[in-house]
């Protein structure tokens, strides 16, 4: 799996360093083992997924890559080693707060409520709640769900967000919980449920890679909150946060992120090379143009 991580680094811009980085817990630590522990997903494309020879891909990781980089020249470890972790919805908080692993690239929104626990950087994508289902089933807008059970994956902020909507709209939903997205979709598929509620992106991706993407739909519907994914790591740790957000805000100056970004959402990308033809939204724009970390939710 390092041999993924030297493939991207040799591709990766020169990235300004300070001359040596500054003392923090997990700097500390990355230094002391000379390897950085990076946690994937399986399965959040484009984000972070396996790819046709089971190997981890994505946007998240090609931005973690410059991470890495900059970790060699900060820290003085050019022989730096990576070594990959697969997380899930369920524990990639509490491997960050254990110390498992020390970033997580994967497809993770920030929130006030996880910056409890943990920390993000800058913004790297938006998104928005949206309602995948099958054709077959001729629903049409989340209203015709009424009493019918819906799926989320565990530990995703999908689930409080279907039980608002549940509520707020009186749709009296059955709420299951599948271990990951790959088991969400399958739910859905074989009509065990009626929709699958999910990040628009995260639905988009599923669906193009999906064996017969024209059996699926999204309901419509607009619900105006936007979500900001971000790198996450361990909460209050300044060094590693100032470091991290300065390489994703050059990346953003440079053109190099929008490039990143245009490589994953719009063009064709493995396993299938599927495009999923989805452009950088407004709300994006705006965090790239101005990177922050701020979010209202």
């Amino acid at each position: 799996m390092s041999k993924f991580f030297a493939m991207l680094s040799a591709t990766a811009i020169t990235m300004l360093s300070v001359p040596t980085a500054h003392a923090g817990p997990t700097l500390d630590n990355i230094k002391s083992k000379k390897t950085i522990t990076i946690g994937y997903r399986e399965a959040s494309i484009p984000f972070s997924y396996l790819g046709g020879d089971q190997q981890p891909v994505g946007f998240s990781l090609d931005l973690c890559a410059h991470v890495v980089d900059r970790l060699k020249a900060d820290l003085g470890t050019p022989d730096l080693q990576t070594r990959l972790t697969p997380v899930n919805s369920s524990n990639r908080i509490p491997l960050i707060q254990n110390g498992t692993i020390d970033i997580e690239c994967g497809g993770t929104a920030s929130s006030k409520q996880r910056l409890e626990q943990v920390s993000f950087s800058v913004s790297t994508f938006a998104s928005q709640t949206a309602w995948l289902t099958k054709v077959s089933s001729g629903l049409k807008a989340p209203r015709d769900l009424k009493g019918k059970t819906i799926v989320v994956t565990q530990g995703s902020d999908a689930l409080g967000i279907a039980k608002g909507i549940s509520q707020d709209e009186v749709l009296n939903l059955t709420i299951a919980q599948a271990k990951d997205h790959a088991e969400s979709l399958l739910l859905l598929t074989t009509g065990r449920a009626a929709a699958w509620v999910e990040a628009d992106i995260l639905l988009a991706g599923m669906k193009a890679d999906y064996s017969n993407p024209a059996d699926l739909t999204f309901l419509k519907a607009n619900y105006g909150t936007i979500y900001y994914y971000g790198l996450m790591f361990s909460k209050d740790d300044l060094d590693f946060k100032k470091m991290v957000d300065d390489v994703l805000s050059k990346l953003m100056a440079s053109g190099e992120f929008t490039k990143i970004y245009d490589k994953w959402f719009m063009a064709a990308i493995p396993p299938k090379n599927i495009n999923l033809n989805f452009p950088m939204t407004e709300a994006l724009k705006e965090r790239v143009a101005h990177p922050s970390d701020v979010v209202n939710n």
